[in-house]
Formats: structure tokens, C-alpha cells, sequence
């Protein structure tokens, strides 16, 4: 008798551990998100699953072109595409990002032109700052996404972290970019 409670007790703290560390995984690490609606295709396909790494901006900043996931003021969580960063001035005039008054490339837009037979895919806007302590975002079909053009800006304290990794379909496996 002894001995199966050992083993018993051994089974116990097993599972405890492992759900311990699942949800130490599951809430500070990684977590796994599903790609909702068609605001970041080509990149990312309406029901795509991602794998959110939240602490990739624990220990650094988001980058420009970065996918990011984050808490939108609709109680809703985003996935975008970081385009202004901190102090950035961010414009859009003839199809061309401006940052800074620099024009930017966005290599990630070349498939949606291609695939939708456009040449434009960002309507104009005037120039807007970035405050401190907040990303400027967009989708990538910018024709069908809720993003700063209509939300603002968004402070980086809701942004839940960076998502670059499809897991599902298996047949879409692949890094984001």
C-alpha cells in the first residue's frame, strides 16, 4: 500500500509541475493566437494560427515592419504591422510611405499589387507624429484594415507581443515576414 501511494503522490506532482509550467508558458512565453478577417492578407490568411512571443519586447522595442498583436481600444485583439515607431512622422502620399520625409519601401506590399492586379494600396494621409511610447500600425491589405488611420495610435504597454510564426495549416507553416 505504501508504495502505490508513492507512486501516486509522484503522478500528483508531475501534473502539478506540468500545469504549472503551462501556464507560466502560456502566459508570460508564448500563446498561441488566430488570425481574424483579411486585414493583414497576403501575409497572413484568415484563420492562420500564430504563435505570439511576449517577451521578445520585455527585453527589446518593436521594429519597424514588425507583426505585432496588441489589446485595440474595441476590447478586441489586433494584428498589425508596426509603421511608425516613437517620434516618427508618418505619411503617405502617391502609394509611397514617408518617414521622416524619407520614402520608405515596403517589400511586404509587392504580393497584394501582384495578386490584386493594383498599384495602389494605401490611400493618402496627412503627416502625423507618433507620440512617445506609442506604434503607428496598419494592416497590409490596407483596403480592408482597421488600423491607426481609424483607431490612433497605440500605446506599447497593449501590445501583447511579436507574431511571426504560422504553425497552422500545416501546408502554411512558415515565419511571417
Amino acid at each position: 500500500m505504501g508504495k502505490e501511494k508513492k507512486e501516486s503522490w509522484e503522478w500528483l506532482k508531475a501534473v502539478v509541475i506540468a500545469l504549472v509550467l503551462a501556464f507560466v508558458i502560456r502566459h508570460f512565453l508564448f500563446a498561441p493566437v488566430i488570425v481574424d478577417g483579411e486585414s493583414m492578407m497576403p501575409t497572413l490568411e484568415h484563420s492562420d494560427r500564430m504563435i505570439v512571443n511576449k517577451i521578445s519586447y520585455s527585453i527589446g522595442t518593436p521594429n519597424r515592419f514588425d507583426i505585432i498583436v496588441f489589446h485595440a481600444p474595441a476590447g478586441k485583439d489586433y494584428i498589425k504591422r508596426v509603421i511608425g515607431l516613437p517620434g516618427d512622422v508618418i505619411e503617405f502620399r502617391d502609394d509611397t510611405l514617408y518617414v521622416n520625409g524619407e520614402a520608405v519601401d515596403e517589400p511586404h506590399l509587392d504580393e497584394l499589387k501582384q495578386a490584386a492586379g493594383i498599384e495602389r494600396v494605401t490611400r493618402d494621409f496627412q503627416a502625423i507624429t507618433v507620440p512617445e511610447d506609442e506604434l503607428f500600425v496598419l494592416g497590409d491589405n490596407r483596403g480592408r484594415s482597421k488600423d491607426s488611420r481609424d483607431i490612433g495610435t497605440i500605446h506599447i504597454d497593449e501590445v501583447i507581443g511579436k507574431a511571426n510564426v504560422v504553425f497552422w495549416p500545416v501546408p502554411n507553416i512558415r515565419i511571417a515576414k
